[in-house]
């Protein structure tokens, strides 16, 4: 660790691997097919080991897409490319469409105004519409695909039956890091109020925020909730698309302490942010583990760790050490790979953290640097 350029997000190959190796097994066991969401783990320089498991990526948009084609498909050639969009632009569709394998509408007004243009451009593409099944257990309500009033989906009193000659398949995402009991819960209201439109569908779509690899999760209660529904309806195609549970616990990020002083109780400036590079234990909000350390007052020495910005609550919390923190020591954060470094900013100015991938034989391979150039770039 001593010599990793900081601050440095930290992949390990072999609990990546792991993770890939349990959704594998729920691949087989179950038959549903599981495609990687981009929004949760974009690492694209891990994607030749992502493709030997997963069947694909499911895009957000024009430039995960993009990404997707380009990156995971070349190391799987089967692999699919589904894109969803709240809305799509007129000036993205067309490529869109020549790039993806499943489009995936999230209002029957966007199915109707581009359907016809997208079949044109690609005849063999699948369509697909996003519903709101109106029932979420998800723990905050900024992660909420359900929520009042929301604008992801669309829900049975919008559903339009005019549409459902295009229709190739159905995708729902009602889930934020839950459980199999939660999913089991949403199924039962998409059937019922959904279930009457599957008869000539090719596949329904489970979405994602399924916690598949966290070590409390029932497995076997989803392998077997997918069997069932596949069962129920004449075998047909089921697909998830973890993101969170693709890159869980599969790293960290390194940072360096920059200076210590006291105010009231003794503070740590680190080269990090939670604000530019840990947005989810702020917006979640959650206090991420520090390796070594304890909570406040559990070990001698105790710190208030703070970033490398003028943000007042640039904060990532209180911890506590069993020697005092010297500058220059690294300070490592337990599980930042995924919904980080896709989120990740330049406010301030802020460096960017580094990409690197512990390999199996134990060495750091630093993949890519940040500077300046990436700051300017994104301002004109």
């Amino acid at each position: 660790m001593r010599d990793i350029p900081t601050p440095a997000y930290v992949c390990e190959e072999e609990l990546l691997e792991k993770n890939l190796k349990l959704l594998e097994y729920v691949q087989e066991e179950s038959g549903a097919k599981i495609i990687l969401a981009l929004k949760g783990f974009a690492m694209w320089s891990t994607f030749d080991l992502v493709a030997k498991y997963l069947q694909g990526c499911t895009a957000s948009g024009l430039h995960e897409a993009k990404l997707a084609r380009e990156e995971f498909c070349r190391h799987n050639e089967k692999a699919e490319v589904h894109t969803y969009s709240p809305a799509f632009k007129d000036e993205d569709i067309e490529e869109i469409a020549q790039i993806s394998d499943h489009i995936v509408f999230n209002s029957p007004n966007q199915l109707k105004r581009f359907v016809l243009k997208v079949k044109e451009i690609n005849p063999n593409i699948e369509i697909s519409l996003r519903l709101n099944p109106e029932v979420s257990s998800s723990p905050v309500d900024i992660y909420n695909p359900c929520g009042l009033y929301s604008r992801l989906g669309t829900t049975l009193a919008n559903f339009d039956e005019s549409i459902l000659e295009h229709l190739d398949g159905l995708n729902f995402h009602a889930l934020c890091e839950q459980d199999a009991d939660a999913l089991e819960e949403v199924l039962l209201s998409f059937e019922e109020k959904f279930g009457k439109y599957f008869k000539n569908l090719k596949y329904v779509n489970f979405g994602g925020g399924h916690h598949i690899t966290r070590k409390d999760y029932d497995v076997e209660k989803l392998i077997w909730l997918i069997k069932e529904f596949k069962k129920k309806y004449n075998n047909i195609d089921v697909y998830l698309e973890p993101g969170e549970a693709v890159g869980w616990q599969t790293g960290y990020l390194v940072s360096t302490v920059l200076d210590t002083f006291h105010n009231g109780m003794d503070v740590a400036i680190l080269d990090t942010s939670a604000e530019a590079h840990m947005p989810d234990t702020l917006a979640m909000p959650y206090r991420a583990d520090v390796r070594g350390s304890g909570e406040a007052g559990e070990k001698p020495y105790t710190y208030r760790m703070g970033g490398n910005t003028c943000l007042a609550g640039d904060i990532m919390g209180d911890y506590s050490f069993d020697e005092p923190l010297k500058i220059g020591d690294k300070i490592i954060f337990e599980d930042q790979i995924h919904y980080t470094f896709v989120k990740n900013t330049t406010f301030n100015g802020i460096a960017l953290p580094s990409l690197a991938i512990k390999r199996k034989d134990g060495t750091i391979e630093v993949i890519k640097q940040f500077g300046y150039d990436d700051y300017k770039g994104r301002l004109s």
